[in-house]
């Protein structure tokens, strides 16, 4: 019986049972817009209670929007739940594009951390009348969007990557 060593070399190595999962298993589009919508659900959820606590508190969303100098943009409730469901689900595709690629899991998680750093100018840059308790709330708000999405849909798409994963043959006895 011929012993295949690419079934023992590996990250799975180190593993309590080290048998690579197969190649079959690879994750598709079906289960990152799986996590997609998971996760940027909790995170809509989760969001929508800092908004929450934050209204209870007396702190106004009237926001500037796009450079303006002048908050115009009173944020309503359901854009606080679907916006973290739209980013999970626009980066839940964004992933599909890597699915297979060698550093995929990497690229994904520094990308979309990238993205996230990058989205939190948005609260910061606020004019001067935006109270900084909205802006810390909105804050918030990006941070626990990242936290649920990114790292899980890099987990996702690290599954998929060269090497994570072999072929495996039917043995006969």
């Amino acid at each position: 019986m011929a012993h295949n060593d690419s079934v023992h070399s590996g990250p799975w190595e180190a593993s309590v049972t080290p048998i690579a999962p197969p190649t079959s298993a690879n994750p598709r589009l079906r289960e990152l817009a799986y996590a997609g919508l998971v996760t940027g659900l909790w995170s809509g959820l989760l969001c929508l209670l800092i908004f929450a606590i934050a209204r209870v508190a007396g702190v106004p969303f009237l926001l500037a929007v796009a450079g303006g100098q002048t908050p115009s943009l009173n944020l309503a409730w359901f854009e606080v739940l679907l916006i973290p469901l739209a980013v999970a689900l626009t980066g839940a595709l964004g992933s599909w594009l890597l699915l297979g690629r060698r550093h995929a899991q990497r690229i994904v998680y520094w990308a979309g951390t990238a993205l996230a750093v990058v989205s939190l100018a948005g609260p910061i840059n606020q004019p001067s009348s935006v109270p900084w308790t909205a802006r810390v709330a909105l804050m918030l708000m990006h941070l626990v969007t990242w936290f649920l999405v990114v790292p899980q849909l890099a987990r996702i798409v690290g599954d998929s990557e060269p090497g994570a994963s072999v072929e495996q043959s039917r043995r006969s006895t």
